[in-house]
């Protein structure tokens, strides 16, 4: 079922519990914000753990909550709870923005969340309010030191690098990984409905390399797996590690094994392409788990070799990613 025409086998399903977030982040929401589902159109929870449940049995291994803001959803630890007593699942992740994360990650890890990545754009808090257009900076370190107290090893701290907002914060970043188990993840600014796109604002992985490098000449090349969307590295004696996500300038499309499930029930086989089927609506007309099985494989084998290159994103219509859940 989860294998597509191309060969690859997908172990990864990143799941969108919410459309709602508490940030507005620039380039994952329009300024103006955006339409939201109605509840009685997003998935409930008993229909999230009957899709999850088919995933898992065809060979989802790792599952990843993402949002809107995953952790402002009232069910999420029961939710996690749930996920995590799936036979098969070996790993239970979420991506947040921190907010309000520390008061409930406790709580979150006791129900089954192993792995978790924190977004942080910017380590100036006056910075953060103009990038995310709301307060809280403190808070996301706050959230950042209290997954370090409980052993969350590696915390990853996702960092989109937009051109002269915070390229001029990379070296202090890579910083951050020298006495702490953090592994930063830098991010190139990638195209969605919205976000104001264009490639100027894009610093490639090539120069983000080269600005660490400056600062850290012994930077070493770490060993990937194919599967691995980041491109590894360490300074030597530092604790934690520095990645590139390289969307834009160089794909990782051949060992893509991800898929995605949008709030809306939606099936997004690919985060840059516009195709999606609505398992939503196959479950509420009643189709049983082999019908839903043959939907999904279907959307698997139509999945393309790669996306369309940066430029050609730039003209597709997409989503926002606060819609996709990243």
């Amino acid at each position: 079922m989860l294998v597509d025409s191309h060969g690859r086998r997908h172990t990864y399903l990143r799941i969108s519990l919410t459309e709602r977030c508490n940030l507005r982040c620039q380039y994952c929401m329009p300024a103006e914000g955006v339409e939201l589902t109605q509840n009685s159109e997003l998935l409930s929870q008993s229909e999230i753990m009957q899709l999850a449940r088919i995933f898992v049995m065809g060979g989802v291994d790792k599952i990843r909550l993402t949002g809107g803001e995953p952790s402002i959803r009232p069910d999420i630890e029961e939710l996690c709870e749930q996920l995590r007593s799936l036979p098969g699942l070996r790993n239970l992740a979420m991506t947040s923005n921190g907010i309000v994360l520390s008061r409930k990650l406790a709580r979150l890890q006791a129900a089954g969340l192993n792995q978790l990545n924190i977004s942080l754009d910017t380590l100036v808090p006056a910075k953060f309010e103009f990038l995310t257009r709301r307060k809280g900076h403190n808070k996301v370190l706050e959230s950042i030191e209290a997954a370090l107290d409980l052993g969350f090893s590696p915390v990853k701290v996702n960092t989109v690098v937009m051109r002269g907002l915070n390229d001029d914060e990379i070296s202090n970043f890579v910083r951050l990984t020298q006495d702490k188990p953090i592994n930063v993840r830098f991010i190139e600014f990638m195209p969605f409905d919205g976000n104001v796109w264009n490639s100027k604002k894009l610093v490639s992985y090539i120069e983000m390399l080269t600005a660490v490098k400056q600062h850290f000449p012994g930077l070493q090349r770490l060993q990937d797996h194919h599967t691995d969307t980041a491109k590894n590295f360490q300074v030597p004696g530092f604790k934690g590690t520095v990645s590139f996500i390289t969307s834009m300038t160089q794909h990782f499309c051949a060992g893509c094994n991800r898929l995605r499930l949008l709030a809306d029930g939606n099936l997004k086989v690919c985060l840059f392409g516009p195709a999606e089927v609505s398992l939503r609506d196959a479950l509420r007309s009643g189709i049983d788990n082999v019908g839903l099985q043959e939907i999904i494989g279907d959307a698997v084998k139509r999945k393309k070799p790669s996306h369309a290159g940066m430029f050609e994103l730039a003209r597709t219509q997409n989503r926002p990613m606060i819609h996709i859940g990243g």
